[in-house]
């Protein structure tokens, strides 16, 4: 988990046996998963459960992980401007729900930024191109094709970390787990009633906690550049990219969203960051709550 995220304290495990918290290095970070079952003799069964929801996670980023080259993403970026490129009914899902929300906040939630972070260091310099693209340029066609009308390179690092979150625990309730916690270094969704306290750490103190969240059946995600922030040609950049101008965002502040779902939450974060004037209406319109972080 990043230190300028979050801590989870999970519900008291007394009150629900047994339980199972494995955690993996996948998407970057470390996604921890904890679960719950309402029964003692289902033990087994629980370890399978937590075992195919981090199967669920490995397929989203086998699928769509910007450095690996034998990704579908890594495909998209290399074929589908010279040609439609087939993918699966999952990266085409993130590409469609990625470019409706470009559509509805104008382009504040941007999926091409990949050439702007492959330049800043922050993705492999194969993502580099001459001219800066648009979400406009991403074509999705009848069968699960993806054009680009001009060379574009793609990021889904906005909203497929989410995307994993929510796959594993559909993968969970499908097999009959009542209380889990999906946390991938601070983009994290409860499943079921049982609270858990999410401790959110302010930016510029990451040893202390600025905010505390009683979360159940809901997610959340934080946002913020002192994840990645770095100094490039005497700049300091990160990987949030100002939609206005192109360049980076930086300084201590972070965005956490709590939305329904976590590829939501996730992608939000970044519509928080750079259209504060749609930021209240989307919102409102996916019943979402924002808490901002500021030194």
């Amino acid at each position: 988990m990043n230190s300028c995220s979050s801590k989870v304290q999970l519900p008291d495990a007394a009150e629900l046996q047994p339980e199972i918290r494995r955690c993996r290095p996948l998407l970057g970070t470390f996604v921890d998963i904890t679960a719950q079952a309402d029964a003692p003799n289902r033990s087994s069964a629980l370890l399978d459960a937590v075992n195919a929801a981090f199967a669920a996670v490995e397929n989203t980023q086998r699928l769509m992980s910007a450095h690996d080259e034998t990704s579908e993403l890594s495909l998209l970026n290399r074929e589908a401007a010279a040609h439609p490129v087939v993918v699966s009914r999952e990266t085409y899902e993130v590409l469609r729900r990625a470019q409706k929300l470009a559509a509805e906040s104008d382009g504040a939630f941007d999926f091409t930024v990949a050439p702007m972070l492959a330049r800043w260091g922050l993705l492999p310099t194969n993502l580099r191109r001459k001219e800066p693209g648009g979400w406009r340029e991403v074509e999705l066609l009848p069968g699960r094709k993806v054009r680009f009308l001009r060379p574009l390179a793609l990021d889904l690092g906005g909203i497929a970390k989410g995307f994993a979150v929510d796959a594993a625990i559909e993968v969970l309730r499908t097999r009959g787990v009542t209380s889990a916690v999906v946390n991938a270094g601070g983009d994290l969704r409860v499943l079921g009633s049982q609270p858990a306290t999410i401790h959110l750490r302010h930016p510029a103190q990451p040893q202390s906690f600025a905010r505390t969240i009683i979360l159940s059946d809901g997610a959340l995600a934080t946002s913020s550049p002192c994840f990645t922030e770095r100094s490039w040609r005497r700049q300091r950049v990160s990987h949030l990219v100002n939609s206005s101008n192109g360049g980076a965002i930086t300084g201590n502040i972070s965005v956490t969203v709590h939305a329904e779902e976590c590829w939501l939450a996730d992608a939000l974060t970044k519509v928080v960051f750079n259209a504060p004037r749609r930021t209240k209406s989307l919102l409102a319109k996916y019943k979402a709550e924002a808490f901002i972080l500021a030194a």
